[in-house]
């Protein structure tokens, strides 16, 4: 995770000493374990501070036996931890970028995005499977999937394949593909698997040719109150420049499609040589129809940041005071852009269609 060190603790130590910052996140291991590499981030850049983690469940949660596109419901895995942060029973929650929507509720701002693992996502076999690729798994194998976006491209680039819904968390998927002889193989983030030390069961990796990622994946978002000075200080040092602005491009693209999880959408992204590149598509539900496109901007995160009062400091629900306003300008306007661009070719109607799809099945 970047940082700019201890410059920038002695200030905030001082203001914060007196009260235990308290850190919400969800119950399951994989949240626990993100939420515990933050909080010791944290810990190393402002010893003098104490931490408390508290866990608790969310309707993304509890509700198991749905897919998450059929719930309808946008912040499934956020909701109950922004009660806590409205009521002041936590000052900042950990999440996976991927889970918090593009529009957050009023008062609430994303103040740090950590520094992103692998973005990608991988296959994991059921062991009967093992040393197999999704191309030569036999003819019908059902594969598991909770999201209509790996469906989506994976339907259109392995036609032999059936898709099917499972929920849970990490550890319950596994144990379904395991101990139930119903897939020969699922489909998870990457990222959730190396942070879980799993990466011995990862059978193959998906690169973005054969599956885009989700907006956001593989990077962890700090969630805090829009208006406390304090803690959105504390976390500021978290930011990752890249990360952070490739996100900016990613969540405007997605904001502006008015997508979801309920329609299959998808990017890549990429900075090099002072180029941010993003790649976008939108599939039908059963990935027959697709529309992709890239675009490029030129971003310049070298600039000294000029401080100065913004009616509104957040983009895409993100906060970065220490990240060049126009670097982050920049990375939204290209999603913005990339959107627009797909929209007049005809993205509506393919988006619209699985939309309606989906709430009908």
């Amino acid at each position: 995770m970047s940082g700019n060190g201890n410059a920038a603790a002695t200030a905030e130590e001082k203001s914060l000493k007196m009260r235990v910052i308290r850190v919400g996140t969800r119950k399951s291991q994989l949240a626990r374990i993100q939420t515990d590499s933050v909080v010791a981030t944290l810990k190393a850049l402002y010893p003098g501070l104490q931490f408390e983690i508290i866990a608790m469940s969310t309707t993304g949660d509890k509700i198991l036996d749905t897919a998450l596109s059929k719930i309808g419901e946008k912040s499934l895995f956020t909701k109950e931890l922004e009660y806590a942060l409205e009521r002041n029973e936590v000052d900042l929650v950990v999440h996976s970028l991927k889970d918090l929507p593009t529009v957050l509720p009023p008062g609430f701002t994303i103040g740090a995005v950590c520094k992103r693992e692998c973005p990608y996502d991988a296959v994991v076999f059921h062991p009967k499977f093992v040393g197999k690729t999704l191309e030569t798994l036999p003819e019908k194998s059902v594969v598991g999937t909770s999201s209509l976006r790996r469906a989506a491209q994976l339907q259109r680039k392995f036609p032999h394949l059936e898709f099917k819904s499972i929920r849970g968390n990490l550890n319950t998927r596994l144990r379904k593909l395991d101990e139930l002889q119903e897939f020969s193989a699922i489909i998870l983030a990457a990222a959730g698997l190396q942070r879980m030390g799993w990466q011995n069961r990862v059978g193959q990796i998906l690169h973005p040719e054969e599956c885009m990622y989700a907006v956001g994946q593989g990077a962890l978002g700090v969630e805090v109150r829009a208006k406390d000075q304090d803690i959105l200080d504390l976390v500021g040092v978290l930011h990752d420049p890249e990360t952070l602005l490739r996100c900016i491009a990613e969540r405007a693209f997605l904001r502006h499609l008015e997508g979801g999880c309920s329609v299959p959408v998808a990017v890549h992204t990429a900075m090099k040589d002072g180029q941010l590149y993003l790649t976008g598509g939108v599939w039908s539900l059963n990935g027959a129809e697709s529309m992709q496109e890239t675009m490029q901007a030129t971003i310049r995160i070298s600039a000294q940041h000029e401080d100065g009062p913004e009616d509104d400091p957040q983009l895409v629900g993100i906060t970065a005071q220490n990240i060049p306003r126009e670097a982050q300008l920049a990375a939204e306007n290209l999603g913005i852009s990339l959107a627009t661009l797909l929209l007049n070719k005809g993205a509506k109607s393919i988006l619209e269609v699985a939309r309606q799809l989906n709430d009908a099945h």
